[in-house]
């Protein structure tokens, strides 16, 4: 027991002394990290510097500059690329395709070039550098020359370079150049020939094409043209306008300028023309310059006006071209505001049609206007004109117009309204009066001066009357246009209101006049509105009276008539006259009849004026029904 003692003692011991370590390794301040964590955490706490990014491309080429001359039917010389090397190691540039090249040069040192395929013999020459900066390669370089008739031309490929510069000198001089895909910068010439400088963007090709400078000797020939001159004479009540158009055509030489002789008292406002440069006027002349000498044809529009008499006996004034070969052209002369041409006195002239004078005297809509075309000839003809001009008094005047509108309307105690409609129009331009009949209205008859007529139909719906049309410049008389139609409404209780709804026409009426006979057993009144009640009155219209005139004596004749004794036919006649008829075939349509309005019962006159055209007139009623019977 005293041996075992001891060995519990150390045991205990050595248990204690283990916790104590475990309790200093894991003391407060200290963390355990895995090593990879430790170098996540040091490498976001303090970060490397990254390096400069690789340049997008290894060499770029920044100048082409061509030395050539021409030789024969090739160019040769010398062409030096400006290159600058962006990366560091070996690089290739290449070589503008199409150029043949017998010696490379670096820094005076000869260069290889290699083809960009790898293989030999084949594929877009290369050039390889070795060091970054800027570097100039010198080719020596030949190029071929394109011969087509009396031009030749050279081609200088695209490098891809911001600038190609080409300096091409041609063993000749007198020579006329062009140039495509740049611009020609300076020009010399000495006794070994011509130099041209030229500068160009390296993505296009550039082009030079020349040939021998042909001598133009139509400078030195005498002008000889031939001259058109249309003009337009605007005679108005206090001013005179002109409008003319000048055509030049060259035959010999060159025109720097071209002359018109003006008349005393016309004042030129403006010329204008493409390729006029200049104008003015010396003394009875206009000079009108050029921007450069015409060698074919030119064309101008000259403008001007004057102060001529309002009317009588008037002298156009007539622009002339000065030292044409062959003069053309005519005159247009029109009157504006109310007035016309009376008499003419031509010289030198032909009646002309407006539209052979072209848009300038064509388009013109006066309703006075005279043509005259020019007789054929130099500037040694005389041409002249003279007009008499009457003016006359301006009136307001009015196409078309309803001067009065009479309407009969004979309303039952169920609904039904029988409506007499009677229009005098005044027109010396309308075809047709549009008619808008009420919803539901159904036309019975329509009548023209007092004949019948066929109504047509407007996409609309409406109708449309044929009416009569005075002529230009006549007064328009007066003519009766009718309707006849039903209308149903809702019937009549024993007191209330209702509104009668008139036709709408697409022209004005002056004075509206309505006449209601309604059942004997109500009465009528009209409430306030456009219409007012009024005693009765005949129409004012001449129109109307004579129609209802015509109408009451055709009526007094008939009622005075005594029935005859009915006379035999002969059948045989009659049997003819059905077969004529039936041998015709079938009508086309039915005219409608002409029915007498039935005038019945206790009346009401309501009046109206100024209707505007298209507006339907209408009329709110009350009626109450009487309990010992109606009285007018």
């Amino acid at each position: 027991m005293k041996a075992v003692t001891p060995f519990l003692v150390a045991i205990l011991f050595l248990l204690g002394g283990g916790a104590s370590a475990q309790e200093t390794a894991h003391a407060p301040g200290w963390v355990v990290l895995p090593l990879e964590e430790y170098r996540m955490l040091h490498g976001r706490a303090y970060p490397t510097e990254r390096g400069p990014e690789p340049p997008p491309v290894d060499a770029t080429l920044t100048r082409v500059d061509y030395d050539l001359r021409i030789e024969n039917e090739v160019a040769v010389g010398r062409a030096v690329l400006t290159v600058d090397v962006l990366k560091d190691g070996w690089v290739r540039v290449a070589i503008p395709a199409g150029l043949l090249v017998r010696k490379a040069e670096l820094d005076g040192k000869a260069v290889a070039l290699v083809p960009s395929g790898g293989e030999r013999g084949g594929g877009q020459l290369s050039a390889v550098l070795s060091h970054p900066g800027r570097a100039a390669l010198s080719l020596d370089v030949v190029l071929p020359v394109a011969a087509a008739s009396a031009q030749e031309s050279l081609m200088l490929p695209t490098a891809g370079s911001g600038v190609t510069r080409a300096s091409v000198e041609i063993p000749r001089q007198g020579v006329d150049i062009r140039l495509s895909g740049g611009i020609l910068s300076e020009h010399s010439e000495s006794g070994a020939g011509s130099k041209w400088l030229a500068y160009g963007n390296g993505s296009e090709t550039l082009t030079l094409t020349w040939q021998r400078k042909v001598e133009d000797h139509r400078g030195s020939e005498p002008l000889r043209w031939r001259g058109s001159l249309t003009q337009l004479v605007s005679l108005g009540e206090d001013s005179t306008a002109i409008y003319a158009e000048a055509n030049a055509e060259v035959v010999q030489g060159l025109a720097r300028d071209i002359r018109i002789r003006v008349p005393a008292g016309v004042t030129i406002n403006q010329v204008m023309g493409a390729l006029v440069a200049d104008w003015n006027t010396k003394g009875n002349e206009l000079v009108v310059t050029f921007l450069e000498p015409v060698e074919h044809s030119a064309r101008f529009v000259v403008t001007g006006e004057t102060r001529l008499p309002r009317d009588g006996k008037i002298e156009v004034p007539l622009l002339r071209l000065v030292d044409p070969v062959r003069e053309t052209g005519g005159v247009g002369v029109e009157v504006t505001g109310a007035g016309e041409i009376k008499d003419l006195k031509p010289r030198g002239l032909e009646n002309a049609d407006a539209s052979d004078l072209g848009e300038i005297v064509s388009s013109r809509q006066s309703p006075s206007l005279v043509a005259f075309r020019f007789r054929v000839g130099g500037a040694e003809m005389e041409r002249a004109l003279t007009v008499d001009v009457t003016r006359y008094t301006q009136q307001a005047v009015l196409m078309a117009n309803i001067e009065e509108a009479r309407y009969k309307v004979l309303e039952s105690k169920d609904g039904k309204t029988l409506v007499e409609a009677r229009y005098a129009v005044r027109n010396n331009q309308r075809n047709f009066v549009k008619i808008t009949l009420p919803p539901g209205a159904v036309l019975w008859s329509a009548s023209l001066a007092g004949k019948p007529i066929r109504p047509g139909q407007a996409p609309d719906g409406s109708l449309l009357l044929p009416v009569e049309k005075a002529r230009g410049g006549e007064e328009a008389p007066a003519f009766a246009l009718e309707v006849l139609y039903v209308a149903r409404a809702s019937a009549w209780s024993e007191r209330g209101k209702f509104a009668l709804s008139l036709p709408a026409v697409d022209l004005p009426i002056s004075r509206t006049g309505l006449e209601l006979f309604y059942p004997p057993l109500f009465k009528v009144t009209a409430d306030p509105g456009t219409f007012r009640t009024e005693t009765y009155a005949d129409p004012m219209s001449v129109a109307l009276n004579a129609g209802r005139d015509e109408l009451v004596a055709s009526e007094t004749r008939a009622g005075a008539e005594t029935p005859a004794a009915p006379q035999r036919k002969d059948t045989q006649s009659l049997l003819d006259q059905f077969s004529a008829k039936s041998k015709t075939g079938r009508a086309a349509g039915i005219l409608p009849v002409r029915i007498s309005f039935p005038a019945f019962g206790p009346s009401l006159f309501l009046v109206s004026e100024l209707t505007s055209e298209n507006q339907a007139p209408a009329v709110a009623l009350s009626y109450q029904q009487e309990k010992k019977g109606g009285a007018r």
